[in-house]
C-alpha cells in the first residue's frame, strides 16, 4: 500500500503496483504536508498547513485524535518505532513530541531560529533528527526535550534529513 497527501486536503491510499484507490481520508482544512503508517500498520497519521495534526483509524477511515498545540502549518510528522509517539515539526519554529496514549504533547522542542522543516526518529531510540530553514540539523532526545548537538554547514534552508 502506498500512502500520499495532497493538497486537495485529503490523503489516499493506493494498491501498489495496480494503482487502485483503496481509502480516501477528509477532515483537514489545508494541504497535506506529511503522511506516515503507524508502525503496526492499523492507523496512520498526518499533517497539514491548517496546523493540525491527524490521527486516523484504516477500518474506519475516519480521524481518531487531533492534535492542536502548533501555532503555524506543520510541515511534517512520523512515529516512533514503538508506536506510541508521534512527532510534529512546523513553520513555528518548534518541534512536538505526542504521547497518542494520553493524546498530549510529551515535549516542545525549541531552539531553531526559523521554520522546522522535518522530523524523524531515529529507530528504536529516543533521538530525533529535525532540519530547518535556519540552515541547521539537530539531535534531540526526546526523553528530556533537550538539544543534544547541532549540525551546521547549509548555506540555504534544509528541507529533509534522515537516518540510514
Amino acid at each position: 500500500i502506498v500512502l500520499t497527501g495532497g493538497d486537495d486536503h485529503l490523503w489516499k491510499t493506493w494498491g501498489f503496483p495496480d494503482g487502485n484507490i483503496l481509502l480516501t481520508g477528509e477532515g483537514h482544512t489545508d494541504w497535506l504536508s506529511g503522511c506516515c503508517f503507524r508502525p503496526s500498520g492499523t492507523q496512520l497519521v498526518t499533517s497539514s498547513g491548517d496546523t493540525t495534526v491527524r490521527l486516523w483509524d484504516l477500518s474506519r477511515s475516519g480521524c481518531i485524535l487531533t492534535l492542536r498545540g502548533h501555532s503555524r502549518a506543520v510541515r511534517g510528522c512520523c512515529w516512533h518505532s514503538c508506536g506510541d509517539f508521534v512527532a510534529s515539526a512546523s513553520a513555528d519554529c518548534t518541534s512536538k513530541i505526542w504521547d497518542v496514549n494520553s493524546e498530549r504533547c510529551r515535549y516542545t522542542l525549541r531552539g531553531h531560529k526559523d521554520s522546522v522543516n522535518s522530523i524523524e526518529f531515529l529507530p528504536f531510540s529516543s533521538t530525533v533528527v529535525t532540519s530547518s530553514a535556519d540552515k541547521t540539523l539537530s539531535l534531540w532526545d526526546v526523553r528530556k526535550g533537550l538539544r543534544v548537538y547541532t549540525f551546521q554547514g547549509h548555506v540555504h534552508s534544509c528541507n529533509h534529513a534522515t537516518f540510514n
